[in-house]
């Protein structure tokens, strides 16, 4: 098939229909073939657990286009385990690593004239679904489920690109709770969001910023996005049963470390805040979201960390290296990416 063409550098960060997915069912106890599907469309019963009891996961990730036009897709077994992970929590079964990766490659390959040139900003995003379909009237888990796995073309989450945006705290309402399902991919924390969200946009602010449910004293999340800060040569981020184990903050916890920077997992009171050089929010959809300020407008304070408004070298050389290694302008010493042959 001829590639698509599409306005590559202003594509926003929404859905636009591609020509395939491919789906795989279980049923009676195992996972059945792998099929291609070009509707958009699920059947599902209307007692299905995932419409009732919120059995669901969901994971996402990305392919690119190199300089050289070969395809890469950054980091299919970590998003495949996280998946695994998810699924035992919400009593569904594993969808094996070898089975997720051969999907996700053949959706790749299927949508490939999706697939954004090099140097346009835009990627290919993947979006993997668990949904139980099995009927349940009693609250347990399913007898049947459907994974399936979508595509669209993206361009950045933010409208600006790698530039500092200022968010603010939200105490009225929490996304998780300490030793609920805030580590797990599920549809039901980013609902919890929802409204916190929509304070934010209302105030004037892309994001809302949480801090921990329960005592309100500790960084969090970025909306649904992990945190970090740079300080003395040292890359710190919230260590909480409460927030999401992003693969995005892994892979810059470990280019962080390359970089000779000292890395640390730990709870980190919201006054300190007032310390650190610079700061972003990470994950998939963005990769890094540097922060300019964070306003706590029920206390009345404001935390300026960009205080010249732009990006910190720091964020800039981890953001350049991890989106080097993506696109293949940079060798993967991590043995992260796949990279689809001819």
């Amino acid at each position: 098939m001829e590639k698509e063409t599409f306005d590559w550098q202003n594509l926003s960060f929404n859905y636009v229909k591609t020509d395939y997915n491919v789906r795989c069912y279980y049923r009676n106890g195992s996972w059945g073939e792998v099929e291609v599907s070009s509707s958009e469309m699920i059947p599902i019963h209307m007692a299905a657990t995932s419409l009732h009891y919120g059995q669901e996961a969901f994971e996402g990730l990305k392919a690119y286009r190199g300089k050289d036009g070969k395809v890469r897709i950054f980091r299919i077994e970590a998003n495949a385990s996280r998946l695994q992970s998810t699924s035992d929590a919400t009593l569904m079964p594993q969808m094996p690593t070898e089975t997720f990766r051969e999907m996700v490659i053949k959706v790749v390959r299927l949508n490939e004239r999706f697939i954004p040139p090099y140097e346009s900003g835009a990627s290919l995003y993947i979006r993997p679904l668990l949904i139980g379909t099995g009927a349940q009237v009693g609250v347990h888990p399913a007898n049947e489920y459907l994974f399936l796995i979508f595509v669209t073309p993206v361009g950045p989450y933010f409208k600006g690109g790698f530039a500092t945006n200022p968010y603010v705290v939200i105490r009225k309402y929490d996304r998780s709770a300490p030793l609920g399902m805030g580590m797990y991919k599920v549809g039901g924390n980013y609902a919890a969001s929802l409204r916190a969200n929509q304070m934010a946009h209302d105030m004037g602010y892309p994001c809302e910023f949480y801090l921990d449910a329960k005592e309100k004293k500790y960084i969090d999340e970025c909306g649904a996005a992990n945190f970090f800060g740079i300080k003395n040569n040292t890359y710190v981020t919230p260590l909480s049963t409460s927030i999401l184990p992003s693969i995005t903050n892994d892979s810059l916890q470990r280019v962080a470390a390359d970089m000779g920077l000292k890395v640390e997992r730990r709870q980190i009171p919201i006054e300190e805040l007032t310390t650190f050089e610079e700061a972003g929010a990470c994950g998939t959809a963005a990769v890094i979201a540097p922060i300019e300020r964070i306003d706590d407008i029920e206390l009345g304070v404001s935390y300026v960390i960009a205080k010249d408004g732009k990006p910190g070298p720091v964020c800039k050389k981890l953001y350049d290296t991890l989106r080097a290694i993506q696109y293949g302008d940079l060798a993967d010493p991590y043995g992260w990416v796949t990279v689809l042959e001819d």
